[in-house]
């Protein structure tokens, strides 16, 4: 696959593991002779789906995957920092590992979803780690960045701004971010997973342009059932009402930081993504991927790949 261009901004101003038994999801071997091994992991009265990869005592770095995707989404790069000598973990998040989806709405709203985080440092061990999401994973990528500033070695986010810089761009009304929104009226009604469950699931598939088979496959997987899907959707439910985002402003991000956005991602408008800045104390990296639409880690592997080893290799702490 060919790299994609990307345009560079200026920079601004170990461990114990406990697993359970692991499931029957997909493995992948690394080039080296390493595995991507899928496990369980206990945090409170949860049980997460975890892909790992890496050794035991690498410096972690933990992965968070987007809507409606899971872990394998970061297949790639979890092969790569094993290889670079990182111990990469990637949950299914809450409401996407079977063990680990309550019925409420309430239970997905943001603060709970980045506790889940900072539980699975806990029971890996990790006192300090790097974090970095797509999509939703972003958002809690960014909020674990700020609640857990003393651990939180690097946050490398992906696709989406700083929840603060999205919800400024949402409050405008002459940024483009209003209208490339209009799909969260769908996704926030009730019982909305059944339209994309129908037919065979097609208006889910429908979703992955340009996303290769056996990922889709996957995806399609552990989300192909209504509670499984409708606990993702739950997310949108929790966090967003009337186009705009729920709960209090998240606050400055002290941590390096690298944004990594594309300019061919239609949900996505660039106000949000230049604004993010502002939103950052600390050294600040903005990279864009010229080309690339929506899905970056599965579309741009190499690209965003080299661009995540070389940041957390800048600040590892080893």
């Amino acid at each position: 696959m060919d790299i994609p261009a990307i345009k560079r901004l200026p920079t601004a101003v170990c461990c114990g593991w406990a697993f359970l038994a692991s499931s029957g999801a997909p493995i992948v071997a690394g080039e080296s002779g390493g595995e991507i091994a899928m496990t369980q992991v206990e945090v409170g009265d949860f049980t997460f789906d975890v892909r790992m990869a890496g050794p035991e005592n690498g410096e972690v770095v933990i992965l968070l995957h987007g809507f409606p995707q899971t872990s394998y989404e970061w297949r790639h790069q979890i092969r790569a920092l094993a290889e670079a000598g990182f111990r990469a973990v990637a949950p299914d998040q809450r409401g996407y590992s079977p063990g680990a989806r309550p019925l409420a709405v309430e239970d997905y709203a943001l603060p709970l979803l980045v506790e889940d985080v900072l539980g699975l440092a806990d029971a890996i061990g990790a006192e300090r780690f790097h974090i970095a999401g797509h999509d939703w994973g972003a958002a809690v990528a960014w909020g674990v960045a700020v609640s857990a500033r003393d651990r939180v070695i690097t946050a490398n986010p992906v696709s989406v701004p700083h929840p603060d810089a999205f919800a400024a761009v949402l409050n405008d009304p002459t940024s483009c971010q209003v209208e490339a929104s209009s799909y969260f009226d769908r996704f926030v009604r009730p019982n909305s997973e059944d339209a994309f469950l129908a037919n065979d699931r097609a208006a889910l598939r429908g979703i992955f342009a340009g996303i290769d088979g056996a990922a889709v496959a996957e995806y399609v997987r552990v989300l192909g059932s209504k509670a499984a899907l409708g606990a993702a959707l739950n997310w949108y439910r929790a966090n967003i009402a009337n186009r705009k985002l729920r709960g209090p402003a998240v606050g400055a991000v002290e941590a390096p930081t690298m944004f990594v956005w594309s300019d061919g991602d239609t949900a996505l408008c660039s106000d949000g993504a230049e604004l993010t800045e502002q939103y950052v104390k600390g050294p600040y990296r903005f990279e864009i991927l010229q080309g690339v639409s929506h899905w970056i880690p599965d579309l741009a592997p190499e690209a965003m790949t080299a661009l995540l080893v070389e940041h957390v290799t800048q600040y590892s702490e080893r």
